[in-house]
């Protein structure tokens, strides 16, 4: 029983910190930009590459 008592305020506030790091995320624009990050991958840039 007091097992119990320990686990769910250790769950309500780990619930609880990761509804805030969400909300953080989506005030500081993290999830503006879906697709580019997916897209980002298939691009060459051989422009950095020296020739020799």
């Amino acid at each position: 029983m007091t097992g119990i008592l320990l686990l769910i305020p250790i769950a309500l506030g780990l619930g609880l910190l990761g509804l805030f790091a969400f909300f953080w995320s989506l005030k500081t624009g993290q999830f503006e930009d879906l697709d580019g990050a997916g897209l980002r991958i298939l691009i060459d840039e051989e422009e950095d590459v020296p020739q020799p």
